[in-house]
């Protein structure tokens, strides 16, 4: 019954965070509904429920107004996840995450786990570019049977390209997002060699074309769900004390001293 676990208390909870523009609202809308929406700046907050399995998930859009920050923390409280978010295209759009928003995840869970995303991949990677049939255009194996053999070759031209003609170039490479992951961890006090690599949380997405947006997602996913299980066994295995037993105990206690 559908309807009643999407009443259900969360299980967990997931928190996307980042600057105005990189696309936080575009990539949730991407994977929940399937498609790429041009969507206004979000004011405030605004909540998600993905049932994965069994399990409530919720995911967290913050708002990357400066105007907005200070609810940022309230929104990170008890997160089990966050998706720190930048513009592959602007390398402001990283130095944010690290000098506004890092902090924010203080009120975070102690085991937190931390994915550093680089949106907007389908305006410098080829490879990103060749989903773009997907965004409501019929793709020519669908109407020939044949599929499509793509113009351009899978490595990065010599010259920035993007779908839209517009000339723009990669400001933000792996390496930068590795390195910040990096600095991340020894921020949170994490040793690197006990906690989950870079290359395992470092992703490049397009939520216009779909690009590795399920892949962030479900990795995700996959990695919070053991803390959940935890918990819950942990819950479970809790002594608990029945407050009628013990009602009655004391009365019986006060009539024999009587």
């Amino acid at each position: 019954m559908p309807e009643l676990s999407k009443m259900r208390k969360p299980d967990v909870k997931v928190v996307i965070l980042g600057d105005m523009n990189v696309g936080k609202t575009s990539l949730l809308h991407r994977y929940m509904d399937r498609k790429f929406k041009d969507t206004m700046s979000t004011v405030g907050g605004a909540f998600f429920l993905k049932q994965w399995g069994p399990y409530n998930i919720s995911i967290w859009d913050t708002a990357g107004r400066e105007q907005f920050h200070g609810l940022g923390s309230m929104y990170c409280r008890g997160a089990a996840a966050a998706i720190l978010t930048y513009d592959v295209t602007n390398w402001q759009s990283l130095a944010e995450l690290e000098e506004r928003f890092l902090s924010l995840t203080d009120t975070a869970n102690n085991d937190c786990i931390y994915a550093i995303v680089g949106n907007k991949a389908d305006l410098i990677d080829p490879q990103a570019q060749l989903l773009a049939n997907q965004d409501g255009l019929t793709a020519d194996w669908e109407r020939t049977g044949e599929p499509r053999v793509p113009s351009a070759c899978l490595t990065p031209p010599a010259s920035p390209i993007s779908l839209s003609g517009v000339s723009v170039n990669k400001q933000v490479s792996r390496e930068d997002a590795e390195a910040l992951y990096g600095r991340i961890l020894r921020y949170k006090g994490l040793e690197e060699t006990n906690s989950l690599p870079a290359d395992k949380m470092c992703f490049e997405t397009s939520a216009k074309t779909g690009y590795n947006v399920d892949a962030l997602f479900e990795t995700l996913f996959d990695m919070v769900l053991p803390s959940v299980l935890k918990k819950r066994t942990e819950r479970e295995g809790s002594p608990t004390v029945d407050l009628e037993e013990c009602k009655g105990t004391g009365k019986r206690a006060r009539a024999a001293c009587c």
